[in-house]
């Protein structure tokens, strides 16, 4: 009867799609894509799995839908995290630790984004490639911005942003599988791992190979 008076309640659109995506999110990051099924999501919805797909389509338009929203989420968090007005070392501080804790805090968005999305490839892989392509970018300005003796040229801030994103996205893979890790100490290492070189970039000193001789 609950259940029954749940499907049958009526809502504003949004508010109904937010819900089927919040599900969605659920039972994708649990069981996986394949694995999933919109039995399980209208189910987890609380709607009618008629109405599943009169809203977002197949379940893969709805995984589709699932992984932009997410990442929509995710560099709102990252890009709102940022304090624009500060040195540029707290400025990267302020986004890793505005990364990790969206990550901590939405598992199972991490999940989908990165774990689910990364193995299905296909339409998916687009999606992925414009939440990373996003991430670089944002970086790369970042970068561009700080380096004060050595101006960055376009290429080289997106070459190093693409560097940290990839080291982001495996330091918070890793993380999933080690929740009992603080936010704040996960986005200390990549911070110490990676200002230690960003660091003297911004200064202008810049690493030369060994000359060779004979």
């Amino acid at each position: 009867m609950q259940a029954d008076q749940r499907r049958a309640k009526r809502l504003p659109r949004a508010v109904r799609e937010r819900q089927i995506m919040d599900a969605a999110v659920d039972v994708f990051s649990r069981l996986g894509f394949h694995a999933a099924s919109m039995d399980e999501i209208s189910d987890v919805a609380g709607i009618s799995k008629p109405m599943l797909y009169a809203y977002l389509g197949s379940k893969e338009e709805l995984f589709a839908t699932c992984i932009r929203r997410e990442a929509t989420r995710m560099m709102e968090a990252i890009a709102g995290g940022v304090e624009p007005d500060q040195e540029p070392d707290v400025q990267l501080w302020s986004g890793l630790r505005a990364f990790f804790g969206f990550v901590g805090e939405n598992r199972a968005s991490w999940q989908v984004l990165h774990r689910q999305a990364s193995t299905q490839g296909g339409p998916f892989a687009a999606e992925l490639a414009d939440m990373r392509g996003r991430a670089v970018s944002l970086v790369a300005a970042l970068l561009a911005q700080s380096t004060q003796a050595a101006p960055a040229t376009e290429l080289e801030a997106e070459s190093l942003a693409a560097a940290l994103v990839g080291a982001g996205e495996s330091l918070a893979d890793w993380w999933l599988d080690h929740p009992d890790e603080p936010a704040g100490v996960v986005a200390a290492r990549l911070m110490n791992l990676v200002w230690m070189g960003f660091g003297d970039l911004v200064k202008g000193n810049i690493w030369h190979p060994p000359s060779r001789r004979g």
